[in-house]
């Protein structure tokens, strides 16, 4: 069970630009030890207000919080408590892996053992300990992703705000980072993350909130947001026949339980909106009407599905 007050909280936030609103009144909250998934299309606002909430730009209106210290009020506070990795990031010439996050932990005013225990704890967990002393503009992209997954953790943060920290990583390095970003969630750390891998957000994400044009649309685990979409019940099936297919498309497009209908010879697939005995009745049906099946099989809407679903097909 949830308890305690949240650790990220927008309310109300807006923010302008002239005539364009980019973040237009959104409002939720993320609890410890939650995975937040924020999507949207490009342009939906998710980048400005991650910026909102990491202190590097400031509301219009309304207000976010961090661990119950206001963006607008208590930048300082925020900034201790949350670390932010933007989905554009620097690395410095000439120096190597255990240089730059010193000179991250030196920023965050850590001195001493301390420092040295921060940077070794984050090289640990990053797997970058082999590679302390390895220049950075020798390192892969994956791994330059895992340095400044580091450097976002150096201060040991409660918050993590991670904008589309996957962009480019092949697959091996992805997967990577999807098992550290739940080793943190397991912690117990708060984590806000953007991405345009829908699928990868739907195995890590506890919450999503789906953004679109600066205003919130849903928010919710899938399955909430399916139910209030009023699209529990509906599933993505797959069929597939022997012999003549010509008769398929026709006598399964006056079907009215059907839609998003789509026909490639013997094989079809569509949305069915009544559940799981509504579609054993439609295979006895197809059986009866002398269809040889082979093939029928049915699964619940994906994120990517639900998403689609939301931005009613907009999403890009």
């Amino acid at each position: 069970m949830i308890g305690g007050h949240p650790l990220i909280e927008l309310r109300n936030l807006h923010r302008h630009f002239g005539a364009t609103r980019a973040v237009d009144d959104v409002s939720f909250e993320v609890h410890r030890g939650q995975v937040f998934g924020y999507i949207g299309p490009n342009g939906a606002g998710k980048t400005t207000s991650m910026r909102i909430l990491a202190t590097l730009d400031q509301p219009t209106a309304g207000d976010a919080l961090v661990d119950g210290f206001s963006v607008i009020d208590d930048p300082d506070r925020v900034r201790c408590r949350l670390g932010f990795l933007p989905d554009y990031f620097g690395t410095y010439a000439n120096v190597n892996v255990r240089e730059y996050l010193d000179f991250f932990a030196r920023a965050y005013q850590l001195r001493g053992r301390a420092r040295l225990v921060a940077v070794d704890r984050v090289m640990r967990f990053t797997g970058l300990d082999v590679l302390a002393e390895k220049p950075i503009a020798a390192l892969s992209k994956g791994m330059k992703q895992r340095l400044c997954l580091g450097r976002t953790l150096i201060h040991d943060p409660a918050v993590l705000v991670l904008d589309e920290p996957a962009a480019g990583l092949d697959p091996r390095a992805r997967i990577e980072l999807r098992e550290m970003l739940r080793a943190l969630a397991a912690e117990g750390k708060t984590i806000l993350i953007s991405s345009h891998i829908l699928t990868e957000l739907a195995e890590i994400c506890d919450v999503v909130g789906i953004l679109d044009n600066g205003r919130l649309l849903a928010v919710g685990s899938v399955d909430e947001i399916r139910r209030s979409q009023d699209a529990i019940a509906e599933s993505l099936v797959a069929v597939r026949v022997l012999g003549d297919p010509a008769p398929l498309g026709p006598w399964l497009a006056v079907r009215p339980e059907l839609h998003s209908l789509q026909v490639n010879g013997p094989s079809a697939t569509f949305v069915h909106s009544r559940g799981p005995e509504a579609e054993a009745e439609l295979l006895r049906a197809m059986i009866e009407a002398g269809f040889r099946v082979v093939a029928f099989g049915s699964r619940k809407q994906s994120l990517e599905d639900v998403f689609m679903h939301v931005t009613k097909g907009t999403g890009s």
